[in-house]
């Protein structure tokens, strides 16, 4: 099990993790939280020589966040339970965001990773950059036409290049 640094994020069995309670601003905290859900929505969308996923990938992608919670990081338990208040307390109907921008998506990534160099432990770094990317791939093995031999579809493989490029995995 990883350390909290100081200033990192509170013991994850905290039901409402908040942004104050993380040692992180709340524009960190919300970047943090809110980049599994970009990756999926940049995923999810179709594009040149990339059909459209379909239903099958979004959800490949929640449950991709939900296996957070067994992560053996603090941190990657902290943001799903911060996630997942944040989803049971919109009760108002929310602003749809625009659609994802893998640009703005990877500029999110590096963000992040400059946070987490800040203020994470080592260990809870790469556990949630590791996690993320997992977010991502089960997205596009769900989404594409994944042959026997288990390879992506090159538009697949080229979006996690660049996704773990950003999220400094590569």
């Amino acid at each position: 099990m990883s350390r909290p640094a100081p200033g990192g994020p509170p013991q994850a069995d905290h039901p409402n993790v908040s942004p104050a309670a993380t040692g992180y601003s709340a524009t960190e905290w919300d970047l943090i939280t809110g980049l599994p859900g970009r990756v999926i929505a940049v995923a999810t969308q179709p594009g040149p020589g990339r059909p459209y996923p379909g239903v099958a990938a979004g959800l490949a992608g929640l449950e991709a966040v939900a296996a957070g919670r067994a992560f053996d990081s603090d941190l990657v338990r902290a943001v799903v339970a911060a996630i997942y208040t944040r989803h049971e307390e919109a009760t108002a109907p929310q602003p749809q965001p625009r659609p994802a921008d893998l640009v703005d998506v990877l500029a999110a990534c590096r963000a992040v990773v400059r946070i987490l160099d800040r203020r994470a432990d080592r260990a809870d770094s790469a556990a949630y950059r590791q996690w993320v990317q997992s977010v991502a791939a089960r997205v596009c093995r769900a989404g594409s036409a994944v042959p026997p031999d288990g390879t992506l579809a090159p538009v697949d493989r080229r979006l996690l290049d660049r996704i773990g490029g950003a999220l400094a995995l590569r």
